[in-house]
């Protein structure tokens, strides 16, 4: 009897250590789209536009996965123009070949298709897609991301009864072929016409919802030119996640969501049965933009009636205050089985001290925009490739990490930096329009923001203990907002204004994190199916 109890421990212990090993060895999951962006005519302010459509759909098809799965995009390019996508706050781990910036990725050709093969790496949280190539943005072409956090790691709120997704910002009834038009020839854009929620202007969308039930409005920004507020009439917003990370349940009555931004929000239906305003308006215009959809009790007893809510139009203190309470959640998981607050930020030593100061030069009587006095150049070929052949023409350094002060040049910028250093990039706006900055590759930690100039002295107000982590962060005119970032995802990354029209006019720049080692530990190998461009078409990718 003793030999069979023996036996059968013998037998289990067997039996979970072959299940452990299958564990460790299985494949995460995969999830595949097949894609086709065609052109179409659109009607989002009343006037009949050429959209970009992706499957016929503006916005384009959401993607909905799970930490760590493998997002196999096959993309085929039926414009008649080259084309690209890219992945708004996908941190594309080892793997910039995947980012989908000009910088880093051959456009896909007319009639041609490309397959990104990505990872949604220990990421949770919401983000976007987008075209980089041209003044695509202005088309459409854009579409929702949603990463949910893995069965066994905790999410520190309950199940909402729903998700739904907000794709909110400005917009133009020109045509982006126009728009690019008036760009190329020197001058900057007006105004926009009008606000979107969901590719439609006013009273275009209803939200359904059921009484005493709470909702996930994830509410992203991808407009090209202004920040907006977002509000629910009559319901408070609780915020649980912004671009990745939980946050500190703050609530309040409206938000801004700048340019490139993206925010989670739970919202409880306990209001009386009627249909209420869900209202997006521009921030720090003049007039004021606005566009509403409708949330409806599926119980209610009347349609919405009377003014939209009101809501901050151009003060800039009530959006700094409000920026400054947007704290990480230091108890909650993160994508990993491990605590946010686990990090610890604030107790590593910075090795460089990186200042940016954005301007508006006219360089060759034409407007451009422009980081450190650089207005950015595209070159012949993808800086990545360029860099990977040894082709030339990737020269790190030729960006300054101090603003010049002096008049601006154009350059095809590009700025070292070494594998795991850790960095204090300060945002320097000298300009009287709020700037907004996005980083590829990486969140960053907002340790502070603050009017006025920048000085070593301002660290001594820094948050080193509990500030949110995101990708994208706004600098309000004439102020500066300094930054902690570890440099541990080696790759040609894009650093970029998401003021659309000064980006594409040379407000951006290419961040090589670099490793010497070259190893597969450090970073994938150039894809099989890379599409080759420019001095490096005809090139063999890798014998794989």
């Amino acid at each position: 009897m003793k030999m069979k109890d023996n036996n059968r421990v013998l037998c289990s212990i067997v039996f979970l250590f072959l299940s452990v090993i299958s564990t460790i060895n299985a494949e995460d999951p995969y999830r595949f789209f097949d894609w086709v962006v065609t052109y179409g005519d659109i009607y989002p302010l009343g006037v009949k536009q050429q959209g970009i459509l992706i499957n016929g759909q503006f916005p384009g098809p959401q993607i909905d996965s799970v930490t760590n799965d493998n997002l196999i995009i096959n993309v085929l390019n039926n414009l008649t123009e080259p084309f690209l996508l890219s992945w708004n706050g996908l941190q594309q781990r080892r793997n910039s070949w995947q980012d989908g910036m000009p910088g880093t990725n051959c456009p896909i050709p007319p009639g041609q298709n490309f397959t990104y093969i990505l990872q949604v790496k220990d990421q949770i949280g919401s983000f976007f897609y987008f075209p980089s190539t041209g003044f695509h943005k202005a088309a459409g072409g854009f579409g929702g991301i949603t990463i949910a956090s893995r069965p066994r790691i905790p999410v520190p709120f309950p199940p909402p009864a729903g998700d739904f997704f907000i794709l909110a910002g400005d917009w133009y009834k020109s045509n982006h072929t126009d728009l690019k038009a008036t760009l190329d020839g020197g001058s900057n854009l007006p105004l926009p016409d009008g606000l979107l929620i969901n590719g439609r202007g006013s009273n275009g969308h209803t939200f359904t919802v059921g009484q005493g039930k709470t909702y996930r409005f994830r509410i992203s920004n991808v407009g090209l030119a202004s920040s907006i507020n977002f509000r629910i009439q009559g319901h408070k917003m609780k915020l649980v996640e912004i671009e990745g990370s939980h946050t500190l349940q703050n609530t309040y009555s409206s938000l801004d969501v700048h340019l490139g931004q993206s925010y989670s929000v739970l919202v409880t239906m306990d209001q009386p049965p009627n249909d209420y305003y869900i209202v997006a308006s521009s921030r720090f215009t003049s007039p004021v933009l606005m566009a509403t959809s409708t949330l409806h009790y599926s119980n209610s007893g009347g349609k919405v009636s009377g003014p939209p809510p009101g809501g901050p139009t151009i003060q800039i203190d009530w959006s700094l205050n409000q920026a400054r309470s947007i704290r990480w959640n230091l108890t909650a998981s993160a994508a990993r089985p491990n605590p946010q607050g686990s990090y610890h930020y604030g107790l590593i030593n910075t090795t460089r001290t990186i200042r940016l100061a954005n301007s508006a030069p006219i360089i060759n009587g034409k407007q451009r925009f422009a980081v450190n006095s650089v207005s950015f150049i595209p070159g012949d070929t993808p800086l990545k490739l360029a860099d990977y052949f040894n082709l030339g023409g990737v020269t790190p350094g030729s960006i300054p990490d101090n603003p010049t002060g002096g008049g601006g040049y154009l350059q095809t910028s590009v700025m070292g930096a070494d594998f795991r250093a850790f960095v204090e990039i300060i945002f320097e706006n000298p300009e009287d329009t709020v700037q907004s900055w996005h980083v590829d590759g990486y969140n960053f930690f907002v340790v502070g923001m603050d009017g006025g100039q920048w000085t070593p002295a301002s660290r001594l107000n820094y948050n080193l203990r509990d500030t949110a982590s995101r990708c994208t962060v706004q600098v309000y005119p004439k102020s500066w907002t300094a930054l902690y970032m570890g440099l541990d995802n080696v790759g040609m990354w894009n650093i970029r204004s998401e003021n659309w029209a000064r980006q594409y006019l040379g407000q951006q720049f290419y961040l090589r994190v670099f490793s010497p080692a070259r190893s597969w530990r450090d970073e994938y190998p150039i894809p099989k199916n890379a599409l080759l461009c420019g001095r490096a078409a005809g090139r063999k990718t890798r014998p794989l």
